[in-house]
């Protein structure tokens, strides 16, 4: 199936007439940790919150991660008009990196002007411990191919487009400025692409700690790369949900990673919550 704009904006008409052509202003993508703010998303001016199945939209993709719901849900949150992913994709599911760039290319026709997207990582830095905030400057993706890889999408971008500002830095400045009030603490620093499902040795943190990272994970690049194509600010967020492999001694496990969120879950829903607010 070719995915050309036609492709895309068939999704988008389906989602329009399910939502009567709700328009919000900011996109979600949910990781690990904050899961649970989907459920403060409500109605907003007449309009009643819309929850839609990914399996309900046709042409889109399905979630098969652990902990991901599967729906875009619609309304508002903290003041703001969102469309919120309540469950993304990822590489190790088995879907191409071309069939990654469906998701936000989708949410820039419905009309988004910033996309917040949020994940859980391990620690490369050592200064980080568990239960952490990165706001993600920049990333290091050396794995594999783009989500842009193929005919381009003139409509949605441009064949060649600049990586250098894809985390805005007028966003990373709102989070960081939310973080003086929260009572999490909040780092900023760069995250390092590995494709999974398995976790990474300890030698490749090693190197990805000379390389300049300081949290690794398996998601967030390819949505990222997407919206720099279709020039939407990003604003990027790591949960550090453990520290990475080699960095200490024991096994890890993704029961750790989910655990380690939902003890968290009530001060990141705040510390975001106040971000979404202070956005411009």
């Amino acid at each position: 199936m070719e995915r050309d704009y036609q492709f895309y904006r068939s999704i988008a008409d389906h989602i329009d007439a399910v939502t009567g052509g709700f328009r919000p202003e900011i996109g979600l993508i949910l990781g690990t940790g904050l899961g649970g703010f989907a459920d403060m998303i409500g109605p907003c001016e007449g309009f009643e919150r819309c929850e839609i199945p990914y399996a309900e939209i046709p042409g889109f993709l399905t979630s098969t991660a652990p902990g991901h719901q599967g729906k875009l849900i619609f309304g508002q949150a903290c003041g703001r008009k969102v469309v919120c992913m309540s469950g993304r994709f990822h590489y190790y599911e088995g879907y191409s990196y071309e069939e990654l760039a469906m998701p936000v290319r989708v949410l820039a026709l419905l009309g988004i002007k910033k996309l917040v997207v949020t994940n859980a990582a391990g620690a490369v830095n050592e200064s980080y411990r568990p239960g952490e905030v990165m706001v993600i400057r920049d990333h290091i993706k050396l794995f594999g191919g783009s989500p842009m890889r193929g005919p381009n999408v003139p409509e949605l971008g441009d064949r060649f487009f600049d990586m250098a500002n894809v985390y805005s830095r007028e966003l990373r400045d709102v989070a960081l400025e939310c973080a003086k009030e929260s009572r999490l603490t909040v780092h900023e620093g760069v995250y390092f692409f590995f494709p999974g499902p398995q976790y990474e040795t300890p030698a490749e943190i090693r190197a990805a700690r000379m390389l300049g990272g300081d949290a690794v994970g398996m998601s967030t690049v390819t949505e990222v790369i997407t919206a720099s194509h279709c020039r939407i600010p990003v604003l990027g967020m790591s949960f550090i949900s453990n520290m990475a492999s080699g960095v200490t001694k024991h096994e890890l496990t993704s029961d750790e990673v989910v655990e380690a969120g939902e003890k968290a879950a009530p001060l990141l829903e705040e510390y975001f919550c106040e971000i979404l607010r202070r956005l411009p």
